[in-house]
């Protein structure tokens, strides 16, 4: 993999890793368009560069983490049932990840199912939102699991899993963000030492590593602030549409025989 191809997935990491457009997705079918795709590398780059997303809500929202010991536990308890599942199921997702269609087909389905969130969940805006309990984040916890799916959306997940425990848009999506730090975490820290133990790092692995990490830290830290004002006043139309264009294209290219399935 070069530097630029590097760069490329890190911008298209930072820019929809906290969208509910499936980050995953988007870099399963631009690695397999620029023919990157089969190397084991790069599957253990396009997750490990989430750490770099991971630094920028950390940045962003510094004062949340130091604000009480109650947030951290939130956050674990959270995290519990994508940990669970991702041990028990990791191979049977990573052979999911082989296949464009199916990240084509949970575009598609997960963009319908985003048109009509705005108006099933209209009476949040107007709720006074509380803190969470430790309940509520274990439900959003499991939102997340459905994001192991690839093309499904860990964000987009996550953010409809506090929609349904009546938190209004801005706050379903701050603590999305929340729960991606260990969650995205986990995933990073599991990968590279998997990636570790079979091949072994690089001088130039790590230099990507390093770049693709500083590029999806700017990015997502952009990006980040631009959902949150954009999903409170648009709400989630506008991906829900271009998920729909985005998962037919891939369906339509897979069914004339184009080469995606190639990780």
């Amino acid at each position: 993999m070069s530097i630029f191809e590097a760069i490329v997935l890190a911008i298209i990491e930072g820019i929809t890793e906290f969208l509910p457009v499936s980050s995953t997705g988007h870099m399963v079918i631009t690695s397999s368009l620029m023919g990157i795709a089969t190397s084991e590398y790069v599957k253990m780059f396009t997750v490990a560069i989430q750490f770099g997303a991971i630094l920028s809500v950390v940045v962003l929202y510094w004062k949340r983490f130091f604000q009480s010991t109650s947030f951290y536990f939130k956050l674990f308890i959270g995290f519990i049932p994508a940990l669970v599942f991702g041990f028990l199921f990791n191979d049977f997702i990573d052979g999911l990840l082989e296949n464009a269609f199916v990240v084509g087909l949970n575009l598609f389905l997960g963009g319908v199912f985003l048109l009509f969130v705005d108006g099933w969940f209209k009476s949040n805006e107007e709720l006074v939102q509380t803190e969470l309990s430790y309940k509520t984040a274990f439900k959003i916890g499991l939102f997340q699991v459905i994001a192991m799916l690839p093309g499904v959306s860990r964000s987009a997940a996550t953010i409809v899993g506090g929609l349904t425990q009546g938190l209004n848009r801005k706050h379903a999506a701050e603590f999305s963000f929340f729960l991606a730090v260990p969650t995205m975490l986990a995933a990073t820290a599991y990968k590279m030492l998997k990636y570790q133990k079979s091949i072994g790092f690089k001088m130039d692995d790590m230099q990507l590593l390093f770049i693709g990490n500083l590029v999806a830290f700017i990015v997502a830290a952009i990006a980040i602030k631009a959902f949150i004002g954009f999903l409170t006043k648009y709400g989630f139309k506008v991906f829900g549409w271009y998920r729909i264009v985005v998962g037919l294209i891939i369906i339509i290219l897979y069914s004339l025989g184009y080469n995606l399935e190639i990780l």
